[in-house]
């Protein structure tokens, strides 16, 4: 328990002072929702039992009104408590912290990831609407405002050079959610026979004065927030680098941290250049094997199920969550910590790690791994090595070149019969790759699974 206390301090009366304006904003972004509900979503009935059915009319904007006066009173609480924080009683509740520290794991985060992914496009015409977005941004303002009451959240998030990923993960939910408003205003507009929205909203201006007047508005605006960004924040500089002594956890910027956290189950040539290189590669290459001519120049999702799909997937799950991971939840050593659990360099996680190899000859055959002797010649250590790895190679070479063609065969079909044969195999093998790293990941977390192939020898594995 003094280990507790030693490293969860109580709230500091400037910490609740600084979560009174976040309440303050809350209450301002709310009152104008509350005008704007007035004038927008009309009455709902309130059934009354025991009065023959009887029911009344209450304005939607009643519910928003008492919120933004709850968020007023909270506000006005953190904003005058300032010489008694230690009887502030409002933090995040225990009970919604133990289900997250308990599911703070690798396995839980993606599968969690990939959920929220799959229910995003299921459930699109629900949480695109007006007020559905102001809700989930509501909540999760409401989350961290509470999370930041957390002392060890709180030394995470308010890092100088973690701030700019909590704004980014804010920005990509509003363009994500913006896509999904007008691809299903669009969809349903299509299905009703209606013009699309573009062409309803097709008022031009010209470049001289209004466009120019606009980005020079903008620069200014920019210009203000990011002085402002620099005098309130400090600037996350450390010591001169050292070789004696490098920090714990020792990261890469934030938009190679999804590449970083690539290392931990792939080779590094694999994860720093084979990856990346495809990534690059694959994004020039879209333009030349989309064959789908609809959905340019408007918003659609049913028109490009497939492409849109492919593509969030590998930027939401695979990218901007494994940013999020390697941010906030990779401590030191870099081992997983929930967000609300103290970065302790001690913390040891056993890891027993095996080839396929290893395993195959070790578990399964019960032998030694075929390895040749020192001095050997060239032929005979590739001999051995194509013995002891074959289950690895063929297992890859299956991946790789047998799947393409039973793709095109069966679920890719059609696909193929309008791609041809090239542009065909550039989408499969740009898919696959993308796929290895989920794959590669459950292989790990189930059975603990860390080459396919391991050539030492040669540093080369897979």
């Amino acid at each position: 328990m003094q280990t507790n206390l030693l490293h969860n301090p109580d709230l500091t009366a400037s910490v609740i002072f600084g979560l009174g304006w976040v309440y303050l904003l809350l209450f301002v972004m709310n009152s104008w929702w509350v005008r704007r509900s007035m004038a927008m979503d009309g009455d709902f009935r309130l059934r009354l039992g025991g009065l023959l059915g009887k029911g009344i009319d209450i304005p939607v904007a009643a519910f928003w009104a008492v919120y933004a006066a709850m968020l007023f009173v909270v506000a006005v609480t953190h904003l005058t408590r300032l010489n008694s924080p230690q009887v502030f009683l409002l933090k995040m509740p225990e009970i919604l912290k133990a289900p997250i520290n308990a599911g703070s794991n690798p396995v839980a985060f993606f599968v969690g990831s990939t959920t929220i992914y799959v229910a995003m496009i299921v459930f699109r015409k629900k949480w695109t609407t007006d007020t559905a977005g102001w809700i989930l941004l509501n909540l999760s303002m409401l989350f961290m405002t509470l999370s930041v009451t957390d002392y060890d959240f709180r030394q995470i998030v308010g890092k100088p050079d973690n701030v700019p990923i909590v704004a980014m993960l804010y920005i990509v939910g509003f363009f994500t959610w913006l896509y999904f408003k007008k691809s299903v205003d669009n969809d349903q507009r299509k299905a009703e026979g209606r013009p699309l929205f573009e062409q309803e909203n097709n008022e031009k201006v010209l470049t001289w004065p209004d466009l120019v007047y606009t980005e020079l508005i903008c620069m200014v605006v920019v210009t203000a927030i990011l002085v402002a960004w620099g005098i309130v924040l400090q600037a996350p500089l450390e010591e001169p680098a050292s070789a004696a002594k490098t920090p714990n956890p020792s990261k890469a910027p934030w938009y190679f941290l999804g590449l970083q956290e690539m290392l931990v189950y792939f080779d590094p040539w694999m994860a720093g250049v084979v990856l990346p290189s495809v990534i690059l590669v694959g994004l020039m290459a879209i333009p030349y094997i989309d064959f789908n001519k609809l959905g340019n120049g408007y918003y659609t999702f049913n028109e490009r199920k497939f492409a849109v799909s492919t593509f969030l997937f590998g930027f939401l799950p695979l990218w901007v969550a494994m940013i999020v991971l390697g941010t906030f939840l990779r401590g030191p050593n870099w081992n997983f910590f929930s967000p609300y659990e103290y970065w302790d360099v001690h913390k040891l996680e056993f890891l027993n790690n095996v080839n396929l190899s290893e395993w195959f000859w070790l578990s399964v055959c019960g032998q030694q791994l075929p390895v040749a002797p020192a001095g050997s010649s060239l032929n005979y250590q590739i001999s051995m090595i194509l013995l002891r790895e074959w289950l690895g190679l063929v297992a890859v070479a299956a991946y790789l070149f047998a799947l393409p063609p039973l793709m095109a065969a069966t679920v890719f079909r059609k696909f193929f019969t309008k791609m041809g044969f090239l542009r065909y195999m550039v989408l499969a093998n740009l898919m696959l790759f993308m796929m290895s790293l989920p794959i590669k990941m459950v292989l790990r977390w189930a059975i603990n699974l860390k080459y396919i192939v391991a050539i030492p020898e040669w540093f080369f594995n897979i």
